[in-house]
């Protein structure tokens, strides 16, 4: 399918809807669409998605201000019907092959009401795709824009349904306020709200981006993180029961073990396989994942940097330690650190830890961590805002439906 993506400007330029355009250019280009962004300032950001540029959808284009200068009195000046006929050939043009066209905010501000009224003119004479009205801001519901707003056309465009196109807002209080301004039904109106980038927000590695991607790990909340060898005495078969006892609460609960086998003690190789024999009969084969069966040896710093990053939690059952530098690593992450009362562990938590017996009951130690989660309103925030308002989730559940 053939996307174009419509506003005044495109990256780099900066701003939230530039921003929240190159994100989606990207998303649909990764999953198989064509993309091209149309605008009058920008870039391409990349080969596969290029700029095709028409400088009259400038806002700040000379012509297009001398025209604003005048509507913004009230006045239509007498150039502004042949400013929007040369706009609507210049889109019909760069809209030859198109499927899908979305434009955002060029038909709810007054920035270049020759541009909205160009898109008008060829939506009504069916001489456009399919259209997307992506509503970032609505200008009749905004006091700072009252000022420069007036009954009758060209100003009405922002205001009237133009029927056949797909209404989509950034929130529930865009779609209480579009409902209004055009008489629609509220559920007519699509809420896809923006995200955020994980990948570029944690700054991840290439390894660890190719792990997260083959484990799904980023779907779960909350995510448990064990940063160990496996070997006997890191209990890890508690994780997996804890993880099995959490999931009757948080049914997306993950479990990450980091580590490789120990590499001393050949009974190693048999404790694992009763690991994954364990976890497939808890049926967590999608929810448990032993980082070792991707990828062999230790995994970088910067990779274990990266999950305690992306983790919610440490969970650390071990039966020995010596030291604990799993512990310290959550205190530096900020993460809450769930721990075996062993004394070392003791020592570096202190009162800043949870702490549970290794032999305690899988229930009552999922019990203590899920108090913790329900409680915090950091966590919650934190787990709900991954699992709703990564770019990659609101993708798949909302951004591809709108496209089919």
């Amino acid at each position: 399918m053939k996307i174009s993506l419509l506003h005044y400007s495109a990256p780099p330029v900066v701003g939230g809807v530039e921003s929240v355009i190159g994100h989606h250019a990207r998303l649909m280009s990764a999953n198989g669409h064509a993309v091209q962004l149309i605008a009058a300032r920008g870039e391409s950001l990349s080969d596969a998605i290029p700029l095709v540029r028409i400088p009259l959808a400038d806002s700040r284009h000379e012509r297009v201000a001398a025209v604003k200068r005048e509507l913004d009195q009230g006045r239509v000046p007498a150039d502004f019907d042949l400013l929007r006929d040369e706009l609507a050939a210049d889109l019909e043009n760069a809209l030859a092959d198109t499927d899908v066209l979305v434009a955002h905010n060029v038909c709810s501000l007054n920035k270049n009401l020759a541009l909205t009224a160009a898109l008008h003119q060829l939506h009504r004479a069916r001489r456009l795709p399919r259209l997307i009205l992506w509503h970032h801001d609505l200008a009749w519901t905004t006091p700072r824009y009252r000022d420069e707003l007036y009954e009758g056309y060209p100003w009405n465009l922002l205001k009237t349904d133009w029927g056949g196109a797909t209404q989509v807002v950034i929130s529930e209080l865009r779609q209480n306020e579009l409902a209004d301004l055009m008489n629609l039904r509220r559920d007519s109106i699509r809420v896809i709200p923006n995200g955020v980038d994980a990948a570029r927000f944690y700054k991840l590695e290439a390894l660890t981006q190719t792990l997260l991607n083959q484990t799904r790990l980023l779907d779960a909340a909350p995510i448990l993180l064990l940063p160990v060898r496996i070997t006997p005495r890191k209990n890890i078969e508690l994780a997996l029961r804890v993880t099995a006892e959490l999931k009757k609460t948080f049914s997306k609960t993950a479990l990450v073990v980091a580590g490789p086998l120990g590499p001393h003690n050949p009974n190693n190789v048999h404790y694992f396989e009763m690991l994954r024999e364990l976890r497939e009969n808890l049926q967590l084969q999608e929810s448990a994942h032993f980082l070792a069966e991707l990828r062999d040896g230790f995994l970088p710093d910067e990779v274990i940097g990266d999950l305690y990053r992306v983790a919610d939690a440490l969970f650390f059952p071990s039966r020995e330690e010596g030291f604990g530098i799993p512990l310290l690593e959550a205190g530096f992450s900020h993460l809450p650190a769930f721990c075996a009362d062993i004394p070392p562990l003791k020592k570096i938590g202190a009162d800043d830890a949870f702490f549970f017996s290794p032999d305690d009951d899988p229930a009552q130690v999922a019990r203590l961590v899920a108090d913790y989660f329900n409680a915090s309103p950091t966590a919650r925030l934190a787990v709900r805002a991954r699992s709703a308002f990564r770019w990659e989730a609101l993708y798949r559940e909302h951004i591809a439906p709108l496209l089919i």
